[in-house]
């Protein structure tokens, strides 16, 4: 008979052994880590990998739930999107990609609104209850395709894409504010970046890219051809 799984330490263990070993050095994150309940908002028959540093698929089969982006990311990618970020509490914030809700409550903690979308009414509904059931009351889920962003909701200070795209469609970017920051994980596997974009002007933009981040695609975002001729 296995023994029962004792959560805190597993999720100290996840803080200090995988986030913390990668510059998540911000003492609120950390806190924040502790103090929202990874483990509930996954489906019951994953939430023993709650905290293990992997993809943790969020539907069946597993391998397709993995290859079609209905996972959620590892621990260590999600604290350092959060902090790379710098949320702040008036930051109203457009989340591509809700998965189980669970990076929109980090967001939402640290913000004054969330909106999150999905594309999958199926992934929609329960990132929706997990956020009600964790009592977070600035954030939603939105239906509907994120490649799109919320155009009358705009502009926000923050969008996140919360898996991998090819390029970041100029339609996403418009709808940041001036001074408003983008982040994503931006390449063609093998190679992927974390990106971030910030509006510096009505019609101009800075780019960094500071590391390799292999991620799964987000659905309905353009794939544009890597051959050139």
């Amino acid at each position: 008979m296995n023994a029962p799984i004792d959560i805190e330490r597993a999720r100290f263990n996840m803080i200090e052994q995988q986030i913390r070993p990668r510059d998540v050095l911000d003492i609120d994150i950390l806190a924040l880590l502790h103090k929202v309940p990874r483990e509930n908002f996954l489906p019951p028959a994953h939430r023993a990998l709650a905290f293990v540093d992997m993809l943790i698929p969020l539907a069946s089969p597993t391998e397709e739930a993995l290859r079609s982006g209905r996972c959620m990311l590892e621990p260590k990618v999600e604290a350092r999107l959060l902090q790379d970020l710098k949320v702040t509490p008036v930051d109203k914030v457009l989340e591509v990609g809700a998965g189980s809700g669970y990076m929109a409550a980090l967001l939402a903690s640290r913000a004054q609104r969330v909106i999150s979308m999905e594309i999958d009414p199926e992934m929609a509904r329960p990132a929706r209850a997990n956020l009600q059931q964790a009592g977070i009351h600035n954030a939603e889920v939105r239906e509907g395709d994120g490649a799109r962003g919320l155009a009358a909701e705009g502009p926000f200070d923050v969008i996140l894409l919360s898996g991998s795209v090819a390029e970041v469609p100029a339609e996403l970017l418009a709808q940041l504010k001036v001074g408003g920051r983008l982040g994503a994980i931006v390449g063609h596997d093998p190679v992927m970046r974390t990106t971030f974009i910030r509006r510096t002007g009505e019609a101009s933009y800075t780019t960094e890219q500071p590391r390799d981040t292999p991620a799964p695609r987000l659905s309905n975002f353009p794939e544009p051809s890597r051959f050139h001729f």
